[in-house]
């Protein structure tokens, strides 16, 4: 599989580049004054349109031919899993903060005006 970083093509990093900066264009335009407040709707459709022209007409086949049996062995198997516990730690951890500084914050109950 030439070409590819991280499991996937360029193809990726394409659409990944063209939505970021599609973003970044919309959220400058939405400052803007008068008609050109408007034109993020052209510069999202247009972005609409190439997404799917690069997604439903792709240069290569889906699925390579392999020349040898390839046989998928999951070496990172223990470390992925201690790696789960850890953020799954991390999240229970910042779930039970939450719950302390939000959701448990003393109402205070205001003064009675004494006449």
């Amino acid at each position: 599989m030439a070409g590819t970083v991280l499991g996937v093509g360029a193809g990726v990093f394409i659409l990944a580049l063209l939505w970021v900066l599609v973003l970044l264009l919309c959220a400058l335009l939405s400052r803007a004054s008068g008609v050109a407040r408007f034109s993020v709707i052209f510069v999202f459709l247009g972005a609409v349109i190439i997404t799917s022209v690069l997604v439903l007409f792709p240069r290569a086949s889906e699925f390579p031919t392999p020349e040898v049996e390839i046989k998928i062995v999951d070496t990172f198997f223990i470390g992925r899993y201690v790696l789960l516990a850890f953020l799954s730690a991390i999240f229970l951890g910042g779930l039970f903060l939450v719950l302390i500084h939000y959701i448990l914050e003393p109402i205070y109950a205001k003064p009675l005006r004494s006449s």
